[in-house]
């Protein structure tokens, strides 16, 4: 058995691009930026690990439609790796997330009924819409960088 399963909560670093592949398939990127703060001897530090992130068919119209520079977002997906060229020439690897699921946790992001909606890529890759009720301690972001304030703003 083996599994290949990431699950991220960051803010996006630039708006979802939406494109479309020579067959047809909708594909939405967008950047992704986690934040780690730790402790290093009397000073407080701040590392970002930055993600490329790819939505696929009608969870990608709905993730460029939704996903906006700044909104904090979950992501649930999984990592496959792109070689590519770099501008100077040199064979570069990348690794990259295929989100299975993206769920805004930003409150602009919710509709009036009190629902967060989010499109989950199924193994079929069929796509299905899901609701999911929240409460209001849900809206709000984190009002420091505690992991137990994060904590509660997960979608499950």
């Amino acid at each position: 058995m083996s599994l290949n399963q990431i699950l991220l909560i960051g803010n996006v670093g630039r708006d979802a691009e939406l494109r479309y592949t020579a067959n047809g398939a909708a594909v939405a990127n967008f950047s992704l930026a986690v934040n780690r703060r730790y402790q290093a001897r009397d000073e407080v530090r701040e590392e970002t690990e930055w993600f490329n992130v790819a939505a696929w068919e009608r969870q990608a119209e709905w993730v460029s439609d939704r996903v906006k520079r700044g909104t904090r977002v979950f992501v649930d997906g999984r990592l496959s790796t792109r070689e590519y060229t770099s501008a100077s020439g040199e064979t570069r690897i990348s690794l990259d997330v295929n989100a299975r699921r993206v769920v805004p946790l930003s409150p602009r992001q919710s509709n009036a009924e009190g629902e967060r909606e989010s499109f989950t890529q199924r193994d079929d890759g069929a796509t299905q819409s899901v609701s999911e009720a929240t409460t209001p301690s849900q809206y709000s972001a984190p009002d420091s960088a505690s992991q137990t304030d994060e904590l509660e703003n997960l979608p499950w």
